[in-house]
């Protein structure tokens, strides 16, 4: 059969199309006609727009041109959160060093991405922190919010390691640069005077700004023919209000904007942890309630918890917030006197993230039944 084909392809002159240039010298192939320059932009452009780690990684084993200018640290250090989002069913060592090349190439999604694994996954705390110091330097919004949190907790160290005054700073840093959550850590922490001087007024004006920019990368994500009006509509049952002052176009105020997506970094966070029965490391440390947040207790009691029903627990003001209007509002029922594993009972108390008590939330209501307490 193979003759007979061959013989009728010579008799119809039918040839198969050649993969070589004739107005090249050599006969050589069109990509590798390509020069380096080139092929390295379409790669930079390649990982910076990518969906998932499969739209680069596809690219690499096609060939070895491909392999060896794929891993130049010009195309590594372009790479944006999504090519970086390795899922934590997935990792292993191979994942941990591609995206230690990454790091090390400067790729600052990257040195935040393996600092958050390396603190709370792994529990290499110093390796982790340098690692998210890193993408601070190089002014990574979610990354100076991720040291703040330590800094507010001491985590990794003990109690007496807490520095409200560098949380405070780090947190201004990153509510700068526009980052939601630190914007909403800051107005907490200004209303509370939280490591800084209280100021009322201006606490609530971050707090609405945070709710401005929640609002903001929504509608960014999805164009306006197609927001739902249910989005803009007036939620009475979850603001718990009559529905009078607040702005009607902000979250906290009862806008039912969706809850926003987590950063792949607190995703791995929540799906290594829920990978393993939901356990973290250690005997009697806790998660972070908030669903976004997945960030683990490095000592015990290291997290505050609600006083009301002592069911939840945050690693920080924003996400009992975040949590408080997407979730918690709506399970938390009062219970008697809780105390901890051991029967003890710590009595700082924390009123909707305040520590006073008289201090009314950015709606101008006292939310008296949104307490948080030392746990």
């Amino acid at each position: 059969m193979n003759r007979r084909r061959k013989l009728e392809d010579a008799e119809t002159g039918c040839r198969k199309k050649s993969n070589f240039s004739p107005e090249i010298d050599g006969g050589c192939e069109y990509f590798d006609a390509l020069p380096d320059d080139l092929v390295l932009s379409i790669l930079c452009r390649l990982t910076s727009t990518a969906l998932c780690p499969a739209d680069f990684f596809n690219v690499l084993i096609t060939c070895k041109r491909l392999n060896r200018l794929g891993l130049n640290d010009q195309v590594l250090s372009k790479a944006c959160r999504r090519m970086l989002a390795v899922k934590a069913k997935n990792w292993s060592e191979s994942a941990h060093r591609f995206l230690k090349l990454c790091a090390d190439a400067g790729n600052v999604e990257a040195c935040f991405t393996l600092g958050m694994i390396r603190f709370y996954c792994l529990q290499n705390r110093g390796s982790g922190a340098s690692f998210m110091a890193k993408a601070a330097i190089g002014s990574h919004a979610p990354a100076l919010y991720s040291l703040a949190v330590i800094q507010f907790n001491g985590s990794g160290g003990s109690k007496s390691d807490k520095d409200l005054r560098a949380g405070v700073a780090l947190c201004a840093r990153a509510a700068f640069l526009g980052h939601i959550d630190a914007l909403r850590e800051l107005g907490h922490c200004l209303q509370d005077g939280y490591g800084v001087k209280r100021n009322v007024a201006e606490g609530r004006r971050f707090l609405i700004q945070a709710n401005a920019r929640e609002l903001a990368s929504v509608l960014v994500t999805c164009p306006s023919a197609e927001v739902p009006r249910s989005w803009l509509a007036w939620n009475t049952h979850r603001h718990g209000g009559d529905g009078d002052g607040g702005c009607l176009l902000l979250s906290d105020f009862g806008c039912n904007v969706p809850t926003p997506a987590p950063h792949p970094a607190n995703q791995f966070l929540s799906d290594w942890f829920s990978d393993r029965s939901g356990k973290v490391p250690g005997t009697g440390l806790r998660l972070c309630s908030h669903p976004g947040c997945g960030r683990p207790e490095s000592r015990r009691h290291e997290f505050r918890r609600c006083s009301v029903c002592g069911e939840v627990n945050y690693c920080s003001r924003a996400c009992q917030a975040l949590d408080w209007k997407m979730r918690h509002k709506m399970e938390c029922a009062p219970v008697g006197r809780w105390a901890d594993e051991d029967g003890e009972f710590d009595g700082n108390g924390f009123f909707n993230g305040n520590v006073n008590n008289n201090v009314d939330d950015v709606n101008g209501n006292a939310n008296e039944d949104d307490v948080m307490e030392e746990s």
